[in-house]
């Protein structure tokens, strides 16, 4: 019996440096499993769409798909966008499965990630002191997904004994520049900002302009497409795929 199909999902960007980096950590993937079906998909704004994909893999006789939400907190596209794509997706094909895993979520590697890209950005600003840290993300209106980046951000800083700040993008204060001018104002002079995003696009963008304006001494890039990130993607499928088998 084949083993079911992985769909990668991510939300999508106008910013086709998103897509891109995407399908590079999806092909990431795929070289670590060249025995699966895997492709990438996206919920708006990117292409191929969710639809489009499943489409496809029903014609070529995929009876079972694994969705794997390429998402870092449980907020609304991983609590009502992507159950509501399956079941359209499940109603327009009678008798295919299709489950979906946990999000990619917070993963203690991520950390271990956010280390190199910090190393990059910093080695490329020649800074060689920091005295704290700020953790950017998106942000959401959903309080819980904020909690698990302050949580991890707090994992993060006690790892390199620093003070840390959780910022935000969108929805939710402090952003990335006042979370950088309230380290300034506390006496601190070598702050870097590290990019807990997947991928780039508008909001880490924002996040990197505001930290820069307020003093930080470094931005790192987004997570991106890292072994590390992709094995958690393998993982959750792994999950996913068992959840299928009847019981």
């Amino acid at each position: 019996m084949a083993a079911p199909a992985l769909v990668a999902l991510a939300h999508g960007s106008r910013d086709p440096r998103s897509a891109a980096t995407i399908k590079a950590l999806v092909a990431e993937v795929k070289a670590m499993r060249p025995d699966l079906r895997i492709e990438t998909a996206f919920l708006d704004l990117s292409k191929p769409s969710f639809d489009t994909v499943v489409d496809r893999l029903v014609k070529a006789g995929h009876d079972e798909i694994v969705v794997v939400p390429l998402l870092l907190t449980e907020a609304y596209h991983a609590k009502v966008d992507v159950p509501e794509a399956i079941a359209a997706a499940m109603a327009r094909h009678e008798g295919v499965r299709i489950q979906a895993s946990r999000i990619l979520g917070m993963e203690a590697a991520f950390l271990e990630v956010l280390d190199v890209r910090l190393r990059e950005a910093l080695k490329a600003a020649r800074v060689r002191e920091l005295d704290a840290l700020v953790l950017a993300a998106a942000g959401s209106s959903d309080p819980l997904a904020n909690q698990a980046v302050a949580r991890i951000a707090r994992t993060w800083g006690a790892r390199h004994r620093l003070p840390v700040t959780a910022a935000f993008a969108s929805a939710a204060p402090p952003a990335a520049g006042e979370a950088v001018r309230a380290f300034r104002s506390a006496g601190k002079r070598h702050i870097a900002v590290a990019s807990f995003f997947l991928a780039p696009g508008r909001l880490p963008d924002r996040a990197t302009e505001l930290a820069f304006e307020a003093g930080a001494v470094a931005v790192s890039d987004p997570l991106g497409a890292h072994p590390a990130v992709a094995r958690a993607v393998l993982a959750r499928y792994a999950v996913g795929a068992v959840e299928l088998v009847p019981v």
